[in-house]
């Protein structure tokens, strides 16, 4: 009786709709499970380039010397050094046109680190919406399987002339086994995506936070000889 309903018996006796439906959920838990590991190593790395940039920001060094460490570093530097180059970029091209409207300035600045927070956020929330939509389709993927499984034992038990919890047993159970790796592949997906995403929310905060510390930077060193000094 164990070996007749364990998993691997009752998949293999399930009919092929049930079966394909395994198959996809076993498919779309290894592929969330992919995207876990993939943002758990990149929130790290820009957490951990966050953080060292904003060492190196608040260590006495000129904007100048990191503006030109951000250029130099552009391929391998973090959220937080790209938004900051941006916004160095766009302050010294207004600089070299002879503008010295503080306003103009200060406007151009934000827009520039604005639309780099943007693009840096989308890379950031990159296969969240696969996580939510694994978490959410999931169990009604395997409740489709259950049903049609449940449909298929009772209609294999309607040949038969005497119904015994025996017979109709394996053909529960093969069904219900749907519904069980739906929500084995929903579940640590919804865990993931709250989890990144009060991490990104941080990330984000962090980030905003530094646009409006360098911004009152920038704005101190306007009439300042091109952002040399603090």
């Amino acid at each position: 009786m164990n070996q007749d309903l364990s998993i691997v018996q009752l998949l293999l006796n399930a009919s092929w709709v049930v079966q394909a439906v395994v198959l996809i959920l076993l498919l779309v838990s290894v592929m969330s499970w992919a995207a876990i590991f993939r943002k758990l190593r990149s929130l790290k790395e820009v957490k951990n380039l966050n953080e060292e940039f904003e060492r190196d920001f608040w260590s006495g060094k000129s904007l100048n010397e990191l503006f030109a460490g951000a250029q130099q570093n552009a391929k391998s530097s973090g959220p937080m050094e790209r938004i900051f180059a941006s916004g160095m970029r766009e302050y010294q091209k207004l600089r070299e046109r002879r503008i010295t409207d503080s306003g103009l300035l200060m406007d151009g600045a934000r827009r520039a680190m604005r639309a780099s927070l943007q693009r840096e956020m989308d890379a950031i929330e990159s296969n969240l919406s696969m996580l939510a939509s694994v978490g959410s389709v999931s169990p009604y993927v395997g409740l489709f399987g259950t049903v049609w499984g449940i449909m298929h034992a009772f209609t294999g038990l309607a040949a038969l002339q005497q119904v015994t919890l025996a017979k109709v047993a394996p053909g529960i159970a093969e069904a219900l086994v749907a519904t069980a790796i739906g929500l084995f592949a929903a579940i640590p997906a919804v865990l993931a995506f709250n989890r990144f995403s009060r991490d990104i929310d941080r990330v984000a905060n962090k980030l905003e936070t530094f646009i409006e510390e360098f911004s009152n930077i920038l704005q101190r060193n306007v009439g300042a000889a091109p952002a040399a000094n603090r």
